[in-house]
């Protein structure tokens, strides 16, 4: 079976449609030869003893009326393909009542059922093999009703089997001329239905050439609700994803460009003045401070650039379940941090024992760069909500335009006051790795940051891993 899979995958869809209409030719010829054959020889034996019976009626009547007499041959009461005649057993007497006559064996055969003396109209089905001009014998069958007659004769309607044959001959034509007909429609229909598969299916695979050699004609017009359809769409919507994932690259490259343009050449151009003795920010303390100003932001962007890869290779090898205790994580981020704005008040409102999935780096980037976020628009307060598969980092500041809410978490997708526009992407990558979402939220007095987990996820907290590794942070602190 496997095998019948694998070969027919390999033929296209015209060869598969001739395949299907040949099995099905092989499968219906079989059901002619196995099942409808026999049949068909079933009904038209039946049919044949109903012609016979049809024939006697008429002429029973005639004797139940006429008791004793003999009508002259060839009187028209019976069809011409049927012989009928009247046997007397007490004379042993055959007569010839209609058509031809009837051979000698067929006589002797009919004297021996007279004897069984049954009543009614019995039917019998006879071969007798007869002697052909070239000495062969030749089988020949004759199918013949017997009805006993109320004055003790026998009525004999006798029919060859040639007729049989020819009623037989005919019903099996029939029906395999209805079966072709029947047949014909079917393989036009699969013809255009296939036709109807292939037109779009060319158009497809032009258009995804088109796209593979960057031309700007390509387009597809597949106007089909099917599976066809949505394979149209689908392609559509990528083809569409892809040309804005460009224009994403595109811009980043150029935002990559300008971001490290500006520091390096500042501090060529500074490094060149103070090398010929002038001092471009008054002393050489302020021109050296810039220097290191720039050269302090340019690594900062560098180290983005470089966790941005680094996160984008970042694969879920955690053990199953949470085990990673998120208050951890959260002291040390505020810890490095708080220095940067004294003034900035921290809140915290956070369970004990919340353990989150995931290694510590990677969520400690997370972390940093979200309350990194908050500082920059703070006016006075960053409040961190921790609970169950739920992190929210909260401060006062503007709202976001809701437009571009979503688009914040793209790189180099900057907010009002932004500095790089990478902070979020990568907190976007580290959060769907781990199987975690990410949104902003404007609230009535500030705006938050909210990871969260959906479904209830199996979990298996490390208490003693936790404990321990809040016992080493203290230590340390």
């Amino acid at each position: 079976m496997k095998r019948m899979r694998m070969w027919l995958s390999e033929l296209t869809l015209i060869q598969q449609l001739l395949t299907i209409i040949f099995l099905f030719v092989t499968i219906f010829a079989g059901f002619v030869f196995v099942f409808l054959t026999p049949a068909i020889d079933r009904f038209s034996e039946t049919e044949m003893f109903r012609i016979l019976h049809n024939s006697q009626e008429s002429l029973i009547s005639y004797f139940d009326e006429n008791p004793g007499s003999t009508p002259q041959l060839n009187v028209n009461f019976t069809e011409t393909f049927v012989i009928d005649i009247l046997y007397d057993p007490d004379a042993d007497e055959f007569a010839n009542i209609s058509g031809g006559t009837v051979i000698k064996e067929l006589k002797d055969e009919i004297r021996r059922k007279s004897a069984l003396d049954a009543s009614g109209t019995q039917d019998y089905t006879s071969t007798m093999y007869l002697r052909s001009d070239d000495g062969s014998m030749v089988p020949s069958t004759y199918l013949y009703a017997m009805t006993k007659l109320k004055d003790g004769r026998f009525l004999v309607s006798v029919m060859t089997e040639n007729y049989r044959g020819q009623f037989r001959t005919s019903l099996v034509r029939s029906v395999v001329a209805v079966n072709i007909i029947f047949v014909s429609i079917l393989f036009v229909l699969l013809i255009v239905w296939v036709g109807s598969m292939l037109i779009p299916l060319s158009q497809i695979t032009d258009y995804i050439q088109k796209l593979k050699n960057d031309e700007k004609d390509a387009v597809l017009n597949v106007k089909r609700n099917d599976e066809i359809g949505e394979v149209a769409k689908a392609l559509q919507d990528m083809e569409a994803e892809l040309a804005r994932q460009n224009r994403d690259k595109e811009e980043m490259i150029q935002n990559i460009s300008h971001d490290l343009k500006t520091p390096i050449a500042t501090i060529k151009s500074y490094g060149e003045s103070i090398k010929d003795g002038i001092y471009p920010y008054e002393t050489l303390e302020k021109s050296v401070d810039v220097i290191i100003e720039h050269a302090d932001r340019l690594e900062k962007k560098v180290r983005s650039l470089i966790i941005l890869n680094k996160m984008g290779y970042l694969l879920d090898n955690c053990e199953e379940g949470e085990t990673l205790d998120m208050n951890t994580v959260i002291d040390k981020a505020i810890l490095s941090l708080r220095v940067i704005r004294p003034e900035i008040e921290f809140q915290r409102e956070t369970d004990e024992g919340v353990m989150f999935h995931g290694e510590e780096e990677p969520w400690r980037i997370v972390v940093e760069n979200l309350i990194d976020n908050a500082l920059r628009y703070a006016r006075s307060y960053i409040r961190i909500t921790l609970k169950d598969r739920e992190l929210c980092v909260i401060n006062d500041g503007p709202h976001i335009d809701s437009q571009k809410a979503e688009a914040l978490f793209r790189p180099y997708e900057k907010g009002s006051g932004g500095q790089f526009g990478l902070g979020l992407s990568i907190v976007n990558r580290v959060t769907s790795t781990y199987g975690y979402r990410v949104r902003a939220e404007n609230l009535p007095e500030g705006v938050c940051f909210r990871i969260w987990r959906d479904g209830a996820k199996k979990e298996r907290p490390r208490r003693e891993k936790a404990a321990r590794v809040k016992k080493n942070s203290a230590a340390r602190s």
